[in-house]
């Protein structure tokens, strides 16, 4: 078993306390409304850096005897590291694929590290950072003294709240919830600690219910921070031991949590951090009634990208549907669609006409609409209601 304990972990936080804010444990009104439970946000998005990652980088630098460090990341734990190593005096080098996005790239810069830009993979930078003599090397979760950092917003939650029945936290190589659940547990042994993968990278989860570490391929997702393909050495111990359970979420509850967040908490909330209440969107029943504590653990969204995780987010909670109806290609021929739609409070936002689909009759056109809803209930009531009319819908 790791070497950690709850006194690591006080001792952590009394020297990461100078460095990092303490971020707010807050209830949410409409969460807990929505859900049927007592719902408080963790929110280690509005940390430094905008993500939990700095704590367990500057619990490893402040004991660290080197003056030069390096790491491999592409994302918060770079971010994370370079901040901690410009605030300590120390120089700070990181590793990226060649592939590394030009934002990641500058803002790991901008927390003064250099950046160093090496293969096709990430595990190509890892190895070349590993590799690298005269520098202490930084791993981003199987390091002791990185989880004793993370482990310190476990502590926060059990100082701040009691009779908490379970805390739910973003999994991927296994750092932040193997130091939160020695906190919690060590504290509160009857509050569950429950961990959650996106289903496009599952190493921890097959890991943890086969009981043995095994490696999964990640695919793409836009839980990009917890895409890990195998889970620590260490971690998996920890996990093994405290946590109760660890569950998969899909790409379209992920996607509808981080639209959630930005409309009902006005919190920008990246994939990664949106895990848990997606978890609580698939698992409603499980967690109604219950006090339970959902761990955000950042914000650092690719802004590029954002637009159409709304879309999606709006698109799996039925709140944009698209439907295709078959009409006669005559002038007016859209008019009744489109006061059934309007009659039924629907706002078109696109119509597409496709009089050459072979499968449509001489004379008549398909027409795809993509309409605005109030969810998912309210699109099947305007395809019914098309329906009724005569109209062919698909």
């Amino acid at each position: 078993m790791a070497n950690i304990d709850l006194p690591a972990i006080h001792n952590a936080l009394k020297s990461i306390s100078p460095y990092i804010h303490r971020t707010p444990t807050v209830y949410s009104n409409s969460f807990s409304k929505m859900f049927g439970a007592e719902v408080f946000i963790k929110a280690e998005n509005l940390q430094k850096t905008g993500s939990f990652k700095v704590r367990g980088a500057f619990n490893k630098l402040i004991r660290s005897k080197s003056d030069k460090v390096i790491a491999a990341s592409m994302g918060n734990h770079a971010q994370g590291v370079a901040f901690a190593a410009m605030s300590l005096g120390l120089k700070a080098s990181i590793v990226m694929p060649v592939t590394a996005s030009i934002v990641k790239q500058e803002a790991t810069k901008g927390y003064g590290a250099e950046v160093i830009l090496h293969g096709e993979s990430f595990g190509d930078a890892l190895n070349y950072a590993v590799s690298q003599k005269g520098y202490e090397f930084i791993h981003a979760f199987d390091d002791e003294e990185i989880i004793a950092g993370q482990g310190t917003i476990g502590l926060e939650i059990a100082e701040e709240l009691k009779d908490v029945d379970a805390v739910i936290v973003p999994v991927g190589g296994g750092g932040l919830i193997s130091g939160i659940s020695i906190a919690v547990k060590n504290i509160s042994p009857k509050t569950e600690v429950i961990g959650v993968q996106t289903a496009s990278a599952t190493s921890a989860y097959d890991s943890f219910h086969s009981k043995k570490l095994l490696e999964r391929n990640p695919l793409p997702t836009l839980a990009d921070g917890i895409a890990v393909g195998k889970v620590g050495v260490k971690t998996l111990e920890i996990i093994n031991t405290y946590v109760d359970d660890i569950v998969k979420v899909s790409e379209e509850s992920i996607a509808m949590s981080v639209l959630l967040f930005l409309e009902r908490k006005k919190l920008v909330v990246e994939g990664a951090g949106a895990v848990p209440l997606a978890a609580l969107i698939e698992q409603k029943e499980r967690f109604r009634g219950k006090k339970i504590v959902l761990v955000i653990s950042g914000g650092n969204i690719d802004f590029t990208l954002i637009d159409r995780i709304i879309h999606k987010g709006l698109v799996s909670s039925g709140r944009i549907g698209v439907f295709k109806v078959i009409v006669d290609d005559v002038p007016g021929g859209l008019n009744k669609i489109t006061g059934i739609i309007a009659a039924q409070r629907g706002n078109i936002l696109n119509v597409v006409h496709d009089r050459l689909a072979y499968d449509v009759p001489v004379g008549k056109t398909l027409v795809t609409f993509t309409v605005e809803t109030k969810g998912r209930v309210h699109f099947e009531e305007i395809k019914a209601e098309l329906s009724v009319s005569g109209f062919m819908v698909f």
